[in-house]
């Protein structure tokens, strides 16, 4: 299909009940399986990085690429600036063609966190984006070199601040946390439930890989529409490729992991419940 608004797809997912997966990716290899994978189900996709992965995959080399794959898709597309924390990244992501920004001032108090929202927000409304912001603290950081406690989303401040920023999407915090759980996670769906009856845009759960899919399917059920993947599938190319390392040569390596990359990101898919939402290039019940 192309490049789309990641608010037709999360629009789509809210009037059908589904949640999409946004999957981080960190080269061209990962563009490349989690497009394919899309392609196979049907699914509208969400293709995302990270501001702090940005040491390792520098925006203005993997933004480009990101773009491009969209472009080029047989399904609708977004491309995201997750956890963008600096105005000058934003920009740089918006002036690169990604059709989506989330600013995380999460760790800034209420009332900073709705002034810079809502600059951010105004700016990439300028280029036509969709805006997803984040209240409460959800656990870890995005790259794991930082062990951040959850702080639960307050029920009335996320619908304060939803209503001052005018936000397309909104990340809470109920228990989930960036990179691998240390036990099994404890989602408070009650919380969940409270917010989604007062806040009227979709709503967005960080730190999906380790979530199991009965809790997916339930948090779906009471308003999550984005869910991020990023560990999982970073994971599953690791394991994968050291399956059969030591590898002869390149080209085997690059199709082992462009296929562990589309494996994980089918899995969430189905999860989900997104695949087979897509026909001739137009989402559909």
């Amino acid at each position: 299909m192309a490049l789309v608004k990641m608010k037709g797809i999360l629009d789509h997912a809210e009037e059908n009940q589904y949640g999409v997966g946004a999957f981080s990716v960190a080269n061209m290899e990962m563009v490349i399986g989690a497009v394919k994978a899309a392609e196979e189900l049907r699914s509208p996709l969400i293709l995302q990085i990270a501001e702090v992965r940005l040491k390792h995959s520098p925006l203005h080399l993997i933004g480009p690429m990101m773009v491009a794959a969209a472009k080029k898709a047989a399904v609708p597309v977004a491309v995201h600036l997750d956890h963008g924390l600096t105005e000058e990244t934003i920009r740089e992501a918006l002036n690169l063609g990604f059709s989506s920004i989330m600013y995380d001032g999460s760790h800034h108090p209420l009332e900073e966190n709705i002034s810079v929202t809502q600059k951010m927000a105004a700016i990439a409304r300028s280029y036509g984006a969709t805006v997803e912001a984040e209240i409460g603290q959800v656990g870890g950081s995005e790259d794991g070199s930082v062990d951040l406690e959850v702080l639960i989303t307050s029920t009335e401040e996320a619908k304060r601040f939803a209503n001052e920023t005018g936000i397309d999407a909104l990340a809470i915090a109920i228990g989930n946390a960036h990179g691998v759980y240390k036990g099994e996670p404890s989602l408070r769906i009650d919380r969940l439930q409270e917010i989604n009856e007062e806040v009227e845009i979709p709503l967005v759960l960080h730190g999906g890989s380790g979530i199991s899919q009965e809790d997916f399917r339930t948090c779906i059920t009471q308003g999550i529409r984005k869910i991020n993947v990023a560990t999982s599938t970073f994971n599953n190319v690791v394991d994968r490729v050291n399956e059969d390392a030591p590898f002869m040569d390149y080209f085997t390596y690059h199709e082992k992991v462009i296929d562990a990359a589309a494996e994980n990101v089918k899995r969430h898919m189905l999860m989900f419940q997104s695949n087979g939402r897509v026909e001739g290039g137009v989402i559909h019940v």
